[in-house]
């Protein structure tokens, strides 16, 4: 354990974060929506501070009572470094593409950085708690942000709908993690991990089950596992767009890497409890996604559904319930950042010649003789996520696979590759409508402002067969994060 003033110098990020939120809570009282540009770049310059916090944690392989902040409520690991740099990358592409979208609708306010640093101050929180106090902290930080978020463009009713889903929806999860919480304190006598852990070895009592499973249901919504993702589809369509490209990355994140902290550290003990329940929701979000995107006529939904379908893959590595499993997550859930990055950036710069924003799939005909690049670019984002080799998405699908299969779960490993195929057929039918269809004459030939065409180039390279030249790197990064992982837990 450490003392207060160690556990001050863990908490840096945190720290910096805080500071800069209220500085640029009051710039943008002071100076007010013409100020927004300015606290956009301090804000991505925070988020890049944080960054350089983080590598060395993560490059250290760092772990252990030395990394533990707070008398057990916080975790300064490997683990948790991997997550936040994923978050930050995040945030910072959003705060980047988010300021044409916005003044497109007159609706670029200075309190936009504001929320999304907030939002990335209790995923900070999220990644790193040890405590279920912490993890209830930094998950409400993170929700009342992304309420408002969603709800940012106040002269859009599917903006105001989707907010207002995201909240009511978002309350009920809380308010089942809150009573999981509850019974797990009544049936363990403790809220810290470690401690639930130990009180949890052996043979429990049908109470402690069930608040093991109000959590991990809880916890279900935020990654929008069927079937807690009803929400899921509605949010990402009304939301602004660079919001939802917020959601598809940085939430995403770290409420797995919550989750999995919490099933394999604190309830890591009664793998058995529920290791079930994760391989039914894993499948069950693998088909759900890949029938719910079929008939999808627009492409925000149907990107929607395809983050549920990877959900499902993501969990097949939870359900392994071994540090190979965890590592195939944290592998899977970078490239997934890269594709999602990519694929939320080309539809930001799918316009028609009014300036507004294209998102019918039928409107995407023939795209591509009128914008060819743009439709290699979304030949790359469909055929990734469909793990279509030699894309970099077929690696990530790949080792989770091959984590399933060490852990003696072969019929999982096989189910989920066979329920891949479903997947393969909606992401098909978009590049078939991109390349063979007559053009619509909707979208606009001009090309995006320079921030765009740079981001959606470097994350077409990540996801493109030269990923692959990353692959002994981020395996090896992932690797430390998942050995951090399970040294605390």
């Amino acid at each position: 354990m450490t003392d207060f003033s160690q556990s001050l110098a863990l908490i840096v990020a945190e720290e910096i974060l805080t500071v800069a939120g209220l500085v640029l809570l009051l710039a943008a009282a002071w100076l007010g929506d013409k100020g927004s540009r300015v606290i956009s770049i301090a804000a991505v310059a925070t988020l890049v501070a944080c960054a350089a916090v983080a590598i060395p944690t993560l490059a250290g392989g760092m772990a252990g009572p030395d990394r533990i902040a707070f008398l057990g409520q916080y975790n300064a690991d490997a683990f948790s470094a991997f997550a936040k740099l994923l978050i930050y990358l995040s945030a910072a592409v959003t705060l980047m593409v988010a300021p044409r979208f916005l003044d497109g609708y007159g609706a670029m306010r200075a309190e936009f950085p504001v929320l999304v640093l907030f939002a990335v101050l209790g995923m900070n929180l999220m990644v790193s708690a040890g405590d279920f106090l912490t993890l209830y902290i930094g998950l409400e930080l993170n929700s009342l942000s992304a309420y408002v978020l969603a709800a940012f463009l106040r002269t859009d009713e599917r903006s105001a709908e989707a907010g207002l889903k995201y909240f009511v929806l978002g309350a009920l999860a809380s308010g089942i993690i809150l009573f999981g919480m509850s019974l797990t304190y009544g049936f363990t006598g403790s809220t810290d991990f470690a401690a639930v852990r130990l009180a949890m070895t052996g043979e429990i009592g049908i109470g402690a089950v069930f608040g093991l499973v109000f959590v991990l249901a809880g916890l279900a919504f935020k990654i929008s596992a069927v079937p807690f993702h009803m929400w899921t589809p509605d949010v990402y369509e009304g939301a602004p767009t660079p919001v939802t490209t917020f959601f598809a990355t940085a939430p995403k994140v770290a409420a797995l890497a919550l989750t999995m902290r919490v099933a394999l550290g604190a309830f890591g003990a009664q793998v058995g409890a529920w290791q079930q329940i994760v391989i039914f929701v894993a499948l069950a979000s693998i088909v759900v996604g890949a029938l719910g995107a079929i008939g999808q006529a627009n492409i925000k939904r149907l990107l929607a559904f395809s983050s549920i379908n990877n959900i499902g893959f993501l969990l097949i590595g939870l359900a392994a319930a071994t540090p190979e499993g965890a590592s195939a997550m944290l592998v899977y859930l970078a490239i997934y950042v890269a594709m999602s990055i990519a694929g939320f950036t080309v539809v930001l710069m799918l316009r028609d010649v009014d300036g507004r924003p294209v998102e019918a799939i039928a409107d995407l005909s023939g795209l591509s003789s009128v914008r060819p690049a743009m439709a290699w670019a979304l030949l790359a984002v469909m055929f990734s996520l469909a793990g279509i080799p030699p894309l970099f998405g077929f690696w990530g699908k790949f080792v989770v696979f091959q984590a399933a299969v060490d852990a003696n779960m072969i019929a999982l490993a096989a189910i989920g590759i066979a329920a891949s195929v479903i997947g393969a057929f909606y992401y098909i039918k978009v590049v078939k409508i991109a390349f063979f269809d007559e053009p619509s004459g909707r979208v606009a030939k001009e090309s995006g402002p320079l921030s765009h065409q740079i981001i959606l180039l470097v994350s077409c390279l990540l996801i493109s067969p030269l990923g692959y030249v990353l692959t002994p790197w981020l395996g090896a990064m992932a690797n430390k994060a998942a050995a951090a992982l399970f040294f605390i837990g």
